[in-house]
């Protein structure tokens, strides 16, 4: 029996996703290459950019579509602001390290969000700024960045944004008529409910014209990806082919429960449960009600001598639920997720099992 994933990536996954894996396919058939192009027009849809948004897949994790949009959409003539609240805003800027990018950074800490005004700050004291680079949600904590209130200033500045949307897509709104942004990478495997091994990258058409010679990489150039699909449909180097079909159904799902909005419902669910449960408990969440997606929640670990998360994980997962490490500079915590094939019933089930563990290892929490 498959453990529950109560974690922020690879997730649960439905029966008929895993069953799409059993299947071969010829990455040059007609049949896949159909999958292929259905997989990118729906994901298109899923901004609202069908007349002027373009997807490009690329194989690997979501870490694969960020350098890939970041390396292939910029040159060594911009100029990035990245705004960091938590270790996928890091992974932005060592991204742009690697690539020797110039760029500002503008941190704080990871249960707090931008102030707009120094935002507004930055840009006016760096006339030749380019770039902003932005993560809607930061898996480091859950907490739900301010994407529209952020896309809405950076427009006005006339300035690119580019989002990391890994835990968000598909979940969260990300219309392209209600937030302008030039480019957002996300990945199979997360609030779409597919598998790993697919991330891709949605950015306007006038923005990708101009990406001709940016790219470090033959395999992360976005260019070339998009020139040689544009001519045949097809991916240059060998496509996860199982991977593309568990999406393919992944996306059915999606859709059949009500796309963006079916799935926020249940999510919210979902996190309401574990919230109100954890609390119930004694356990304290890191983040505010109007802070926290409904995606992954960060609790402290608790001060009891008792609590040794490595024992409290292990037996966790000896009762069928897999939860995740914390990943904060600022305070000892661990993470609970909330997306993935779960409902409620699991979110109970977890709940059970998580006050099961602290009986049986003696943590007090009050």
């Amino acid at each position: 029996m498959d453990k529950k994933l109560l974690t922020p990536g690879p997730l649960t996954t439905s029966i008929k996703t895993k069953k799409a894996m059993l299947r071969d396919w010829g990455s040059r058939d007609e049949e896949f290459i159909d999958l292929n192009h259905s997989i990118r027009k729906s994901l298109v849809k899923l901004i609202d950019g069908e007349d002027e948004f373009e997807c490009v897949p690329v194989q690997g994790s979501g870490t694969f579509a960020v350098e890939s949009m970041i390396g292939s959409l910029t040159s060594n003539n911009s100029k990035i602001l990245i705004l960091i609240n938590g270790a996928y805003g890091q992974r932005m800027k060592k991204i742009c390290l690697y690539l020797n990018r110039n760029l500002i950074e503008y941190e704080i800490p990871e249960d707090e969000i931008h102030d707009l005004n120094k935002i507004e700050k930055i840009i006016d004291e760096n006339n030749d700024l380019t770039h902003v680079l932005v993560v809607y949600c930061e898996t480091t904590s859950g907490i739900l960045n301010p994407i529209k209130n952020i896309a809405d200033l950076v427009a006005k500045k006339n300035k690119s944004l580019f989002i990391d949307a890994m835990s968000a897509f598909g979940a969260l709104s990300l219309s392209c008529k209600d937030i302008q942004f030039d480019a957002v990478a996300a990945s199979s495997n997360k609030c779409l409910e597919g598998v790993p091994g697919v991330g891709f990258i949605l950015v306007k058409t006038s923005t990708m014209e101009k990406a001709k010679g940016n790219s470090h990489s033959l395999s992360l150039d976005l260019f070339d990806q998009w020139q040689a699909m544009k001519k045949n449909a097809q991916w240059r180097f060998t496509p996860p082919t199982h991977v593309l079909a568990a999406f393919y159904q992944a996306l059915k799902e999606h859709e059949k429960e009500g796309g963006i909005n079916g799935r926020f419902i249940r999510y919210s669910e979902n996190c309401k449960i574990i919230c109100e449960g954890m609390k119930e408990m004694g356990f304290t969440q890191l983040l505010p009600k109007e802070l926290q997606a409904p995606i992954i929640i960060t609790f402290m670990q608790p001060k009891n001598a008792n609590f040794k998360f490595k024992e409290f994980y292990n037996a966790l997962s000896n009762k069928g639920f897999l939860i995740y490490p914390g990943k904060l500079t600022v305070a000892e915590t661990f993470r609970v997720g909330c997306i993935g094939n779960l409902n409620s019933k699991d979110m109970y089930d977890a709940l059970k099992a998580i006050k099961d563990t602290i009986k049986e290892l003696n943590i007090k929490l009050t």
